[in-house]
């Protein structure tokens, strides 16, 4: 049986499914595994980890009479919350200018032109010179309209990335989740403007971190891992020196990895000492990092990220501001596998404005047949539409290495 329990729980002998957290968390490269070395229980009971996934039939159960939660009734919950954001979002349905389809053609040029200006950038920085300010806010002015024109768009493409450019693409991936997020909290539009500007520059400290530790394949040392969380420090000197003024901007660079329960880093911050930029930073920052491939881990899928996200969002995360998010980005980002009520599988195109439950979804394989069919997008938010989500679905399960050209194609 698969238990959620404290840390404070764990002993040796329990085999741990899953931190209740992100990977970046933690300097394990793996993550189901039996736990036997006292060193490793050490290095949880000091992580930022509060919670782990244990499975009592590969390993030790918890002590009699101690509190546990199964994965049944931690979904449940958490799908009782996403059901109330969508909900919400219902009453604030957002026109779009320009079709899904129109805009991410454009969105793919906007991104590729980011990430040469980014990566040139970030490298005059690691060599010492100024930032060049005029061309980060050129990058920020491109994406935003991008978004303007189609929201879902610019976060779709600027999610897709390898992990040789990521540092370069999530700071783009992050530029416009900032962007979105900020408008979907109705922020003035000098502010939207800083959240974008803040997203592109959170992670400019990795360029002071040696590329041996940000691509190494395997786990962290804790050396690696102690120097890996420097990086918002280093960040802030390397803003500073190439001549960054902006309070905002290097608040979020600083601040992006702490959390409202004060278990994050550097300054251990909580709740309200921690400010409403830096709280999106960490929203935005931790969404693109899971959902992305690195040289360790495949990322993972949008609506699983959601979810994963949602489970630690009591811990982690600003209630106000991870509702917001989920509103911006949909409960079935684009690109999320689902089966439907009928046995069909499908990717979601579009996350839906009328409903968050209901989105666009290109279906294209039979479970009841195992077989492939001709696409066909389905509208399920379209009056007279029987068929509904029934779940989310693992693309390294079915072997889908495709979804992504799936969803592109509707362009």
């Amino acid at each position: 049986m698969i238990k959620r329990i404290s840390v404070r729980q764990l002993r040796l002998g329990m085999f741990l499914e899953c931190f209740c957290g992100s990977w970046m968390e933690h300097p394990f490269w793996r993550s189901r595994f039996k736990l036997e070395d006292p060193a490793d229980l050490a290095r949880i009971l000091h992580s930022p980890i509060q919670e782990v996934w244990i499975d009592t039939a590969k390993g030790l159960d918890v002590e009699q009479g101690g509190p546990s939660r199964s994965r049944e009734q931690v979904d449940t919950v958490i799908d009782a919350q996403l059901s109330e954001i969508s909900q919400l979002a219902e009453l604030e349905c957002e026109l779009r200018p320009v079709a899904f389809e129109q805009e991410v053609k454009r969105a793919a040029r906007i991104c590729h032109q980011s990430r040469q200006a980014i990566t040139a950038m970030f490298r005059e920085v690691r060599m010492g010179e100024a930032i060049n300010q005029d061309k980060a806010r050129s990058v920020v002015a491109e994406v935003s309209d991008s978004i303007i024109r189609n929201p879902s768009a610019m976060v779709s493409i600027a999610r897709l990335k390898t992990s040789d450019d990521y540092t370069y693409m999530h700071s783009v991936a992050v530029c416009a989740l900032m962007i979105v997020l900020a408008r979907q909290l109705d922020l003035p539009p000098h502010q939207v403007r800083q959240a974008g500007y803040a997203g592109l520059l959170h992670d400019i400290g990795k360029m002071a971190i040696a590329t041996s530790i940000l691509n190494k394949p395997g786990r962290l040392t804790d050396q690696e891992f102690d120097e890996m969380r420097e990086h918002p420090a280093r960040g802030l000197e390397l803003l500073k020196a190439g001549g960054v003024d902006d309070p905002v901007v290097l608040d979020v660079c600083l601040h992006h990895h702490e959390k409202v329960d004060g278990t994050g880093y550097p300054h251990r911050l909580r709740g309200e000492d921690i400010s409403l930029l830096a709280k999106m930073g960490a929203v935005c920052d931790v969404y693109d990092a899971i959902t992305s491939d690195r040289p360790y881990k495949r990322g993972w899928d949008p609506a699983e990220a959601v979810h994963k996200m949602a489970e630690w969002s009591a811990g982690h995360f600003d209630k106000t501001v991870f509702q917001a998010f989920v509103k911006s980005i949909g409960i079935y980002p684009v690109g999320s596998l689902v089966r439907l009520t009928t046995g069909r599988l499908g990717v979601v195109v579009d996350p839906g404005r009328q409903s968050l439950t209901c989105p666009q979804v290109k279906v294209f394989y039979s479970t009841a047949s195992g077989m492939r069919m001709a696409p066909e997008t389905v509208d399920l938010a379209r009056p007279g539409c029987t068929e509904k989500i029934a779940s989310r679905e693992d693309p390294e399960k079915w072997g889908f290495t495709d979804l992504d050209a799936l969803w592109k194609d509707e362009a």
